[in-house]
């Protein structure tokens, strides 16, 4: 690497942590240039692995640390050279040992990839046996089997070799037995979270990962500790990387690893190293300087300290504010966030108070903290224009004045400045009206209600409300009278000038929104078709289809007879269902979510549904409103009963709530339609991706019970700049000869589901000889017209099971090609009709297990309870396809339940039978075995009176050469009366009703 470059990095490791992305580099080349006689190189060095090792956690770092030590150690212990001077007491054995055992120890949290450091230990360790103690070396491997870590069975096997070769013979089976014990609650505690483990592939994982150690009642320290660790080290790699969201990720670790180290009694000079860590890491955070600031006033300082290292709590407010993150250092510099900003200020101002009410302060404090205040109020308002809506630095600097320092009149001009700074916030006239109430200035409060009255404020009615009060408490029955008499008056100036205003927005909105419904943004990076159908890389159509609708505010359309069974000629509906009563479709009420759906984002915390309704609420009738939780920001959809709300919902941009501005846009317009990604892709890897641009609001994904060979998903933003700075993902190669396809997600170019229908366009062909090929079937039924796609069943050897599938691209053709019924072909005679896509004939099996077709179905179904409330098929599949082979997932949404049917029964049971919840979506799943409706778990075989049970007659598919339906009475049946001998089978009295059904019911 260039010199110049390692210098500039080497000058950054001073100022602020860096990964092992820099600190690797630096230290491969002072080791590259090192002379081993040169004492002074090597303690250099050893002061960069210790300063390295401080900022974030990295098991290549450390790992190289220990082969450093043990390199070192070899030479001076090996050879015939002398150590340096000042090396002479540090490279002896019993120094490297305990050198290189504080090093392993950094990583041993580290779950999945300690055991490299710990292996380099132990290998030395044994080497060194000579000149040691068998049973120190006995107890380093035992203490390795009390964590928990990968690897165990390679520990273990190491503690039985030693055991063996160096411990008394008498005494092994004792000592091995009681490393089992130990050994096997360490390897409970991994396996339980190693799918974890392996699944920490982005931030969202880690923070999934804390909160889920956290939810216990007593978190392991050892482990949570550990995943801190990671987690902060892994959002400090991506932040050097430029990932968009990782500051914030990074913050977040820490103030959540500070909190957690404090409650859980961590030592007093532990915590400081932890704090001083944390202010090096994220020295933008006003929340952690603050911890930071609380810390040193209590007094806790780390023990054997220099005085160099001791610091003040001045001397750290300084050095926080000396890296210029706090303030705006000019017009074009970038916006400061005042919610940094203020919880440092308070931490600072409420110190000096602390000991102004102890007696320890000294002649300068009441000055002291004045200014701190007085100059974070200034860098508040210069950091963004809507400063802090909460006043909470004007609020401490008040009752300051108001209580302590008895100085109202300097609380009045504290408001009063406040209030002309904010002058369109009702909240800071309200606060300067109750100050003047406060310190007896009633006149003037009178007149500043009057003067105030009819001025343009965010919220009038609440400065009305107050003037009402004091009129009441303070005022007499005169002044009352003329105040609301003035209210009215200002009620109707406001009334008419919001009428204007709306009126206005209403129209430019509708312009705005007309124009969005001709023109979509198009991606800059390449050429997008216009319509949603795109063919990958591997020939398959993928077109903009509609997801699964969920209740956490997916926006997925659906029609109303997406999932309508086919009526019968007698006007009945059709039963498609395989398990008894349970049907594979739900009917759900059509409704036009795009067009009548708008996301509300940047909602102060605590917002709630009524809020939302009351903002909307003159802009049309409010169908639903959902209110959702992100890790950084809270967001809310509100939909609305027909389209022609939008337009006047879309006017309350900029509006405030709680005295925070939020931001109303179309929902589609930060939504986009992505396809033609890896079939190997999950949601991890979609987040992954599409997170650099922007938080994300929801990723949603297509259920594949209609079409197996679905490949995209919708992945919505929490704002429309993020969608569009995410459009040049379009055409971006993401294997060899594949480029993925992103486009906004225009509810109005969208084509419909081209499957949900598919039933229609789908013929099923049975009949065909095993020599039967695609190109046979496509020149048959191309003359019918376009052959989309073509499916031979083939069995698990890879033989054809005699059937097909023809989809075309239209109902008419597929109609036309029943005309092929009885059609010979390879010397055999074909059935053809219309094809269920809801029972597929492909996934029957019965002649290869002997039961009827719903009992083998359920054989290899299971049913899961407890789903999250906003479960996804298609998220609930891949999540499953990890643990088993799944064919199709139904969800009930009103049961928080799902259908799973599996490729056979052995597939069923991994899920049923395993011992390890399985965790979607913070939740533990409750898997059983999927029983008939409306039959008990377990009960006794029912009797039959001796008489052989015979399966009900039952309408099939037209068989092969006939083209026509087996006429009822010479089915099973009949065959079975006259089987039946001379004996009646039939009951009497009030069974004699009972049909066959009912027996099929009885048996389950």
């Amino acid at each position: 690497m260039d010199s110049q470059v390692l210098e500039a990095r080497e000058m950054a490791t001073n100022y602020v942590a860096m990964g092992d992305e820099v600190w690797i580099p630096i230290i491969d080349d002072k080791v590259a240039s090192l002379v081993m006689e040169d004492g002074a190189k090597i303690t250099e060095i050893l002061e960069l692995y210790e300063r390295a090792e401080s900022d974030y956690l990295s098991i290549p770092l450390l790992r190289k640390h220990v082969e450093f030590l043990i390199k070192v150690h070899e030479h001076f212990n090996r050879t015939t050279v002398d150590s340096p001077e000042e090396l002479q007491e540090v490279f002896t054995s019993e120094w490297a040992r305990d050198a290189i055992d504080e090093v392993v120890a950094k990583g041993a949290g580290h779950l999945s990839q300690s055991q490299q450091l710990w292996q380099l230990q132990r290998d030395w360790e044994l080497d060194m046996l000579d000149n040691t103690l068998a049973e120190d070396r006995r107890n380093l491997i035992l203490e390795r089997l009390h964590q928990p870590h990968s690897g165990h069975e390679d520990t273990i096997q190491s503690y039985s070799s030693f055991t063996t070769k160096y411990m008394p013979a008498n005494e092994y089976e004792g000592l091995l037995v009681a490393a089992s014990k130990v050994r096997s609650r360490a390897a409970k505690a991994y396996e339980r979270r190693e799918g974890t483990e392996l699944g920490l592939t982005s931030l969202d994982a880690y923070a999934q990962y804390i909160a889920s150690e956290r939810r216990g009642k007593n978190p392991d320290v050892f482990v949570l500790t550990g995943v801190y660790e990671r987690a902060v080290a892994e959002a400090a790699k991506r932040r050097f990387a430029g990932e968009v969201g990782a500051e914030e990720a990074l913050r977040s670790f820490w103030i959540g690893y500070l909190d957690f180290s404090r409650t859980q009694g961590v030592k007093d000079s532990e915590m400081t190293t932890l704090l001083r860590r944390a202010t090096r890491s994220v020295p933008g955070s006003g929340e952690a300087w603050a911890r930071y600031i609380r810390h040193l006033e209590k007094g806790f300082l780390s023990e054997n300290e220099s005085m160099e290292e001791t610091e003040s709590i001045s001397d750290a407010y300084s050095r926080a504010l000396s890296t210029n993150l706090f303030t705006k250092l000019g017009k074009s510099s970038p916006d400061r966030d005042p919610e940094q900003i203020i919880p440092l200020v308070l931490a600072r101002a409420s110190a000096e108070k602390h000991a102004i009410d102890a007696g320890r302060a000294s002649e300068e404090s009441l000055a002291d903290l004045v200014k701190v205040v007085v100059d974070g109020l200034a860098m508040v308002r210069g950091a963004s224009k809507t400063g802090d809506p909460r006043f909470r630095l004007e609020k401490f600097l008040s009752e300051w004045y108001l209580n302590l320092a008895d100085m109202p009149d300097a609380a009045v001009q504290l408001w009063a400045a406040t209030a002309k700074h904010y002058k369109s916030s009702w909240a800071s006239w309200v606060a300067y009206t109750d100050v003047l109430i406060r310190t007896d200035h009633h006149d003037l409060a009178r007149s500043t209600f009057q003067d105030i009255s009819t001025k343009n404020l965010d919220y009038p009615e609440a400065l009305w409300d107050a003037w009402i009060n004091f009129e009441y408490a303070h005022g007499s029955l005169t002044s009352l009278e003329e105040s609301l008499a003035r209210i009215e008056r200002a009620r109707t100036q406001v009334e008419a000038r919001r009428m204007r205003e709306a009126q206005k927005a209403f129209e430019t909105a509708q312009a705005q929104y007309v124009m969005q419904q001709e023109t979509v943004p198009a991606p800059t990076s390449a050429a997008v078709p216009k319509t949603g159908k795109v063919t990958g890389a591997d020939g398959i159509d993928e077109e903009g289809m509609d997801v699964d609708e969920m209740n956490s505010g997916a926006l997925g359309k659906r029609k109303a007879d997406d999932d309508e069974p086919a009526e019968t000629a007698d006007g009945k509906r059709q039963k498609l269902g395989i398990f008894g009563s349970f049907t594979w479709s739900q009917n759900r009420a059509g409704r036009d979510r795009e067009n009548c759906t708008v996301f509300v984002a940047d909602l102060p915390s605590g917002t709630n549904e009524e809020q939302l309704r009351t903002l909307f609420k003159d802009c049309g009738e409010i169908r639903e409103v959902k209110i959702t939780q992100l890790p950084q920001v809270l967001v809310a959809t509100v939909e609305f009963t027909t389209r022609d709300s939008v337009p006047a919902a879309l006017t309350k941009d900029k509006k405030r709530i709680d005295g925070t501005e939020v931001n109303v846009h179309l929902a589609w317009r930060s939504t986009l339609y992505a396809t033609n990604f890896p079939e190997k892709w999950d949601d991890t890897s979609v987040r992954d991706l599409f997170g650099q641009y922007g938080p994300l609001f929801d990723v949603r994904w297509p259920s594949k019970k209609f079409k197996t060979t679905r490949r995209f998903c919708y992945v919505q933003y929490t704002s429309p700049e993020s969608a569009e700075r995410a459009l040049e993902l379009h055409g971006r190669e993401v294997e060899p000869e594949r480029t993925l396809n992103v486009y906004v997600s225009n509810p109005e170019r969208k084509k419909g589901r081209t499957d949900a229908d598919a039933n229609e366009k789908e013929v099923y062909v049975a009949g065909l000889s095993k020599f039967t090929t695609k190109d046979d079937l496509q020149g048959l039924f191309s003359r019918y017209g376009p052959v989309k796609d073509i499916r031979l069943a083939e069995d698990k050897n890879g033989q054809l099971k005699g059937f097909a599938f023809i989809e075309f691209q239209n109902d008419a053709d597929a109609r036309s090609a029943l005309s092929a019924n009885n059609y010979e072909l390879k010397k055999r005679r074909i059935a053809v009709t219309l094809a269920d896509t809801r029972v597929r004939a492909k996934n029957r099996s019965s002649s290869d297990t002997g039961l009827g077709r719903r009992a083998e179905a359920r054989n290899r179904s299971v049913r899961i309870r407890n789903l999250p409330p906003d479960a996804q098929e298609g998220l609930l599949q891949q999540v499953l396809e990890k643990l088993a082979v799944v064919k199709r997932v139904e969800i009930l949404l009103e049961e928080r339940e799902a259908i799973v049917e599996l490729e056979n029964a052995a597939e069923a049971g991994k899920l049923t039978l395993r011992t390890e919840p399985i965790v979607f979506k913070g939740v533990n799943l409750d898997i059983s075995e999927e029983l008939p409706s409306g039959t008990a778990p377990a009960g006794p075989p029912v009797k039959t009176g001796g008489a052989m049970f015979v399966p009900r007659t039952a309408v099939s598919r037209p068989r092969a050469g006939l083209g026509r339906a087996r006429k009822p009475g010479m089915g099973s049946a009949a065959v079975a009366a006259n089987r039946g001998g001379g004996q009646s089978t039939t009951p009497s009295g009030d069974q004699a009703a009972k049909s066959q059904d009912d027996f099929r019911k009885m048996l389950g």
